[in-house]
């Protein structure tokens, strides 16, 4: 039996929609919106998927979450004096996205106390995300990195499998190390092992994890909710 692993939103997303100024055609490889720009808008993921990443002075990229349909991106910029936007967001497949000006939903939150509860509600499941995400790459290692990258995609992208969980997202080797903040030969090394040891198998660029309870236990898993533990 297929069965999906991803978590629900509780956004009530028709009322965002609304909300929306535009709408916007994206095309894989482009940006959305580059960190340092202006920001006047937040996005509502109509269809499609969007990484959120950090790059350094230096070049180097650190992967920090990818949105998909009904997602929001681009929040970090509400009720703040002329910001900025403080990450960058890639277009990983071709979709459509709603544009929200930044003034009109800090409105209707002030206004409506049904969405700003949702919102709040939301923007603190996903600061608990993020936490916990940088727990794991601070405290983990590079190896717990990649343990703990690939166990919050499995209930993001995760199909349960007779063998394992499919992984439904291609992804190359420098793409899962910048999530995992390493270098695409650290991520190779470490995928190489794992596939030695039965632990994961890779085809057409999709990672299906077998042994999901080894990943838990090298890292010392605390089974935080699907919610929480997400590559989302």
């Amino acid at each position: 039996m297929v069965q999906s692993m991803k978590p629900t939103h509780s956004i009530e997303i028709k009322e965002l929609l609304q909300l929306a100024d535009r709408t916007i055609k994206t095309t894989k490889g482009q940006y959305l919106f580059q960190e340092g720009e202006h920001a006047e808008e937040l996005y509502l993921i109509i269809s499609g998927k969007v990484q959120i990443s950090k790059i350094s002075k230096d070049g180097r990229e650190l992967a920090l979450r990818i949105c998909g349909d009904n997602d929001i991106c681009g929040e970090l910029t509400l009720f703040t004096h002329a910001p900025r936007y403080l990450l960058s967001a890639l277009i990983l497949e071709d979709g459509e996205i709603a544009a929200i000006k930044k003034e009109v939903i800090e409105r209707e939150i002030f206004q409506n106390s049904a969405l700003a509860f949702e919102f709040m509600k939301w923007m603190s499941d996903h600061f608990r995300k993020t936490q916990t995400k940088f727990r794991d790459l601070v405290l983990n290692g590079k190896k717990g990195a990649l343990f703990s990258t690939l166990i919050r995609m499995t209930n993001s992208y995760g199909i349960k499998k007779s063998d394992g969980i499919l992984i439904d997202l291609p992804l190359t080797n420098q793409e899962l190390g910048n999530f995992c903040g390493t270098s695409r030969e650290s991520t190779n090394r470490m995928l190489n092992e794992l596939k030695r040891e039965g632990i994961i198998s890779i085809k057409k660029g999709k990672i299906t994890v077998h042994n999901l309870k080894f990943l838990k236990e090298e890292i010392g898993c605390e089974n935080c909710p699907a919610t929480y533990c997400s590559i989302e």
